[in-house]
């Protein structure tokens, strides 16, 4: 009985096997046996969007409006070299003090720096001198007159005395001056020096330090100072820009410091040599500081009137601002529009309801006078 059982269930599956194993030599069909071809669907464009009212949204023309060529440069806050002023020693010795530093605001008179000077003995020394030819020529004059008079001497060595006692006057006159200048009493005399400011400005330079040695009419002087009630903004132009700028030419100037703050400035200088690594010349533009201005401060310089050009104007309202960068919509056929990136300028001086694009869009084009309200439509 198992014997039989076991001869059937073979049967079975030799019967269900066999089939399969013919079925393995048949050839495939290549295309039954390949996937179904990929279904491509266009790029959307990201930037077109449909409205189901678009009747619901305004829109108004661009027009063209003639406005001044702009150019923009920028610079540097710079000491007018015209203003700078050398602090100069009378006297050579070594410093004791030192009441100013670099930076500082000091007023014409101050005292700057003090030195121990043997300039001071010498010319005490030189003036006690004179004192004596003075007193003796003096002396030797009024002998003279007196001798004049009684017939004792001719006229000629009586003008001989005269000279003499004049030159001795001078000497002494120079002695005194001299020790004046040094800072010192002729009566008292105390061998220090006091180097005072020659104007009122801030120091710029500062070539001396602690027990130093200060040299007479060298150089390096030890400090300078400079007159900062006018400044140079020194600004590089580029070769293909120089046709813009002119002697005379007004600026308005920006500082960093001070956006909100604008100055007028004039071109005094355009430089004749460019930089052959970048191509641009040196332009130096002179304006009065009224007292934020400080030397070394990034500036900006804008150029305006040289040439006419025109520029598309829009509602302000059309244009939208998000992310650094400004877009207007505009409308495209079936119920749509486009969103289109340009590139705003300022404001309308005489309505500021109406704003410059530099690029991006025609006068005569169409545009959708509130570009915020569709945005937020569009983001619903």
């Amino acid at each position: 009985m198992n014997h039989r059982i076991l001869n059937n269930s073979f049967l079975l599956v030799c019967l269900f096997v066999l089939p399969m194993l013919g079925g393995c030599n048949r050839p495939v069909d290549a295309a039954a046996a390949a996937p179904p071809p990929a279904n491509v669907v266009p790029d959307v464009d990201l930037n077109l969007f449909t409205v189901d009212h678009p009747e619901h949204f305004p829109l108004a023309a661009a027009t063209a409006h003639p406005t001044a060529s702009e150019l923009v440069v920028t610079g540097a806050v710079t000491p007018d070299v015209s203003r700078n002023v050398p602090v100069v020693s009378l006297a050579s010795g070594r410093v004791v003090a030192i009441h100013a530093r670099l930076g500082d605001t000091v007023q014409k008179g101050q005292v700057l720096l003090t030195i121990r000077s043997d300039d001071v003995a010498g010319g005490f020394d030189a003036y006690r001198k004179a004192v004596a030819d003075e007193l003796l020529a003096r002396k030797q004059l009024n002998r003279a007159v007196d001798l004049f008079a009684h017939g004792a001497i001719a006229e000629q060595d009586l003008e001989v005395a005269q000279d003499t006692a004049t030159d001795a006057k001078v000497t002494l006159e120079t002695a005194t001056e001299h020790l004046r200048l040094l800072g010192n009493d002729p009566d008292k005399t105390m061998g220090i020096v006091d180097i005072v400011a020659p104007i009122t400005g801030v120091i710029t330079d500062q070539q001396v330090t602690n027990a130093a040695l200060v040299q007479a009419y060298s150089a390096p002087s030890p400090f300078t100072i400079s007159d900062v009630s006018s400044v140079w903004i020194v600004c590089d132009v580029y070769e293909n820009d120089m046709a813009h700028v002119r002697l005379g030419d007004t600026a308005e100037i920006t500082l960093n410091a001070y956006p909100d703050h604008p100055f007028k400035g004039r071109v005094s200088n355009i430089g004749m040599i460019l930089d052959p690594s970048i191509r641009t010349a040196k332009v130096r533009i002179e304006v009065q500081n009224p007292g934020n201005m400080r030397l070394g401060m990034f500036a900006r310089a804008t150029f305006r009137g040289q040439t006419t050009e025109m520029h598309t104007i829009v509602p302000a309202s059309a244009i939208l601002h998000m992310h650094d960068r400004d877009f207007v919509f505009v409308p495209a056929p079936d119920k749509k529009f486009r969103r289109l990136e340009v590139v705003s300028g300022d404001p309308l001086a005489e309505n500021t309801n109406l704003q410059e694009i530099k690029r991006g869009i025609q006068p005569g084009q169409q545009v959708v006078t509130n570009a915020l309200v569709l945005d937020h439509v569009l983001a619903q």
